[in-house]
């Protein structure tokens, strides 16, 4: 089980969610942020912190279409390059250690 960030983070980046991860998974693209589903603990804070609503847990979108949208977008962004980008983002270990990644996926650039 892993949180995905959907539709309701698209230009907002309050960035509640990254300040109370404890293991550091959340990553900030250019108009909206994901969860490494590799590296989330479930914990759940984040789902919690987020004034939009905008985090949901994975199991809610196999069972809805629209979120599940995000949960392939969510995956996208850490397993295929994104634009100006060589590699894909892959498990670096933390967000804070890569920065701010300052690209979105093709899903979120076209929202």
């Amino acid at each position: 089980m892993s949180y995905i960030i959907g539709a309701d983070c698209i230009d907002v980046l309050d960035r509640s969610c990254i300040d109370v991860c404890p293991v550091d998974c959340i990553y900030e693209g250019d108009r909206k942020s994901y969860i490494n589903p590799h590296e989330c603990i479930d914990c759940g804070a984040c789902e919690v912190e987020c004034p939009t609503a905008a985090v949901f847990v994975d199991r809610k979108a196999r069972k809805d279409p629209d979120l599940a949208v995000f949960m392939e977008d969510s995956r996208a962004f850490f397993e295929l390059p994104l634009p100006g980008r060589d590699e894909p983002i892959g498990n670096p270990g933390g967000a804070q250690k890569l920065g701010v990644v300052g690209v979105d996926t093709a899903l979120v650039a076209e929202y």
